[in-house]
């Protein structure tokens, strides 16, 4: 049973929760509906109660109006979904304001995040609006984006609410997802690895992490214990979320190894460094000294390590972004490090890839007849929705469903 607060904000289209609600109990959902004060003027929380067989939160102060705990509530929770979401509470969402009683949650909840926006075409074409839309897409919400047609100001034009059973739907589905991975342990690597130079210097790349993170994000979302082994990186570790902080390629392997029995699934969406100093300076290097000659040995290679040390039953994502060739180096790295599944994508495309917002990636995996390999190409798309098609997959091979798990 899928278990849902549905949020309703202050807007005409408010009145439209009621078949929300509706359809939701008739789909064998249990919901509970929490209302801005600003959505009582539109419609009585009576009627939502009654719909929902349960009492309406509406008042953040009020213990008569059915208020609870709301930290508890959100441990009770697998989907938030606001419909109609305002300009307003989508700011809120956004920016994490907790004013009244449905941000105040919102602030709370862990699991997956479904807004249907509903306004006025100015106030939806409003750059601030789509800003905010866009930050709640990459953070991993479902967004249902609203319709065309008349509006209730008189205006023609994008604002109208979607239709109720097409939000029922992409509640429902991200109710299933949020319990995809329940019950298991994923590993995840994240960012670059840093081999010095000398005391100052150091060699690296481009990876900002953003892929890795949105992967441990939203694993966390669907339920999974997630330990997420980061390299140095300038972002905010999930909520829910163990992090492991390493900053050279032995630390990071070291990390790994020590995560890997226990793990059901390890994602290796880092970009550790191929290359260390055969010798790191133990002074920073002085440009009056000369150019120095620097000798590079191999840095630890830590897919193979894994393949060494992996149980059977565990599904190993690898990744490779590459600049040329792409499939032909994706498919031998995909044999040669015994992968479950790899993930690869041209960094030379301006846009995605290392230090950007979206990606844009092939998903690579051996047939269980070892006659080949199967691929699926994912589109353009933020980070975020891109991290949750993947762990689709991983879903999908833990369940012994697609594809079938590498035979070794």
């Amino acid at each position: 049973m899928v278990r849902v607060v549905l949020g309703v904000s202050g807007g005409i289209a408010a009145y439209k929760a009621a078949e929300i609600v509706r359809g939701l109990v008739d789909a064998g959902a249990s919901v509970r509906v929490v209302m801005t004060p600003a959505a009582t003027r539109f419609i009585g929380p009576l009627t939502l109660a009654v719909l929902s067989k349960n009492p309406v939160v509406a008042d953040l102060w009020d213990s008569g109006s059915g208020a609870v705990d709301h930290i508890e509530l959100a441990r009770q929770t697998d989907v938030l979904a606001v419909a109609p979401a305002t300009a307003d509470s989508l700011a809120k969402l956004a920016r994490g304001i907790a004013d009244d009683v449905l941000s105040t949650y919102a602030l709370s909840h862990r699991g997956s995040l479904v807004v249907a926006p509903a306004m006025n075409t100015w106030m939806w074409t409003h750059p601030a609006t789509l800003e905010n839309v866009a930050l709640l897409a990459r953070r991993g919400a479902v967004v249902v984006p609203p319709g065309s047609g008349d509006l209730a100001c008189g205006d023609v034009g994008p604002g109208r609410l979607a239709p109720p059973g097409d939000i029922v739907a992409a509640i429902l589905e991200a109710g299933r997802r949020s319990k995809s991975l329940a019950g298991k342990r994923v590993v995840v690597s994240a960012g670059p690895t840093r081999e010095p130079l000398d005391p100052v210097r150091f060699l690296s790349n481009r990876s900002s992490g953003r892929m890795g993170y949105a992967l441990a994000r939203e694993a966390a979302l669907r339920g999974a214990e997630v330990v997420l082994v980061s390299g140095p990186v300038a972002l905010e570790p999930p909520a829910g979320v163990r992090v492991v902080r390493v900053e050279r390629t032995v630390e990071m392997q070291t990390a790994i190894l020590a995560e890997l029995q226990a793990a059901d699934a390890l994602i290796m969406a880092a970009a550790p460094a191929d290359f260390q100093a055969e010798a790191p300076a133990s002074r920073k290097l002085k440009r009056a000294a000369g150019v120095p000659e620097l000798r590079l040995a191999p840095a630890p290679d830590i897919l193979k390590s894994v393949r060494e040390q992996r149980k059977e039953s565990t599904v190993v994502v690898a990744f490779a972004a590459e600049t040329e060739e792409l499939a032909e180096n994706a498919r031998r790295k995909l044999l040669d490090k015994g992968a479950d599944l790899l993930v690869a994508n041209d960094v030379s495309k301006p846009g995605i890839g290392f230090d950007a917002d979206d990606n844009e990636v092939i998903l690579y995996a051996p047939r269980a007849s070892r006659d080949g390999v199967d691929e699926e190409r994912l589109a353009r798309a933020s980070k975020a929705v891109i991290a949750g098609r993947i762990l689709d997959r991983v879903a999908s091979i833990l369940a012994g469903k697609w594809p079938a798990p590498a035979l070794r």
